[in-house]
C-alpha cells in the first residue's frame, strides 16, 4: 500500500475551515514537510471527508461551456455569486449589495442573461421571455463541461 500523503489530517481540516486554496495547501505541503501534491489530491480528500465545497458550481445557473475569453465578464461573475448566495455561501457585504442591485437592474428592464459563444461579447442581456429561468436565457440543453461534482 502507497504511503499516505496526507500527514495531519486535523491540520488540512482546519486549512479548509479557514479557507486556504488547494494551491496554498500544496505549497504549504512542500515548504513544511518536502511532500510534493497535486491539486485534485486535496479536492479528493475533501470529497472523503465530506467538507463543505468552497465553490458553488450550479449548473443550471450556469449551464453553458463558456469560452475562455467569457469566463470572467461580469454576467458570469454575478450569476457564480448568485450560486453562493443560493448554496447558503458567505458571500460579503459589498459582494451583496453588487448582487442585489444587478438582480434588481434585470428585473426592472424585465431581461435576463444569454450566452452565445459564438459572439466577441459572449454574454448579453435579452428580453426575457415566458420559457425563461429566474436569471438566464435557458439553452436547449446543458453544455458545461463542469457540473456539480456532488449531484454526480
Amino acid at each position: 500500500m502507497p504511503k499516505r500523503k496526507i500527514v495531519d489530517e486535523g491540520e488540512v481540516i482546519r486549512w479548509f475551515e479557514e479557507g486556504w486554496t488547494y494551491q496554498e495547501m500544496t505549497d504549504e505541503y512542500k515548504r513544511k514537510y518536502n511532500i510534493d501534491t497535486v491539486l485534485s489530491l486535496w479536492g479528493n480528500f475533501r470529497q472523503r471527508k465530506g467538507l463543505d465545497r468552497r465553490i458553488a458550481r450550479d449548473d443550471d445557473l450556469i449551464p453553458w461551456a463558456m469560452k475562455r475569453e467569457h469566463r470572467q465578464l461580469y454576467p458570469v461573475m454575478m450569476l457564480r455569486l448568485e450560486a453562493r448566495r443560493r448554496a447558503g455561501m458567505a458571500i460579503d457585504e459589498d459582494e451583496r449589495k453588487r448582487l442585489d442591485s444587478w438582480k434588481r437592474k434585470l428585473a426592472e428592464e424585465n431581461v435576463v442573461v444569454h450566452y452565445d459563444p459564438d459572439t466577441e461579447d459572449g454574454f448579453a442581456y435579452v428580453r426575457r421571455e415566458p420559457t425563461d429561468g429566474d436569471l438566464i436565457r435557458r439553452p436547449a440543453r446543458k453544455t458545461t463541461l463542469r457540473r456539480n461534482a456532488d449531484n454526480r
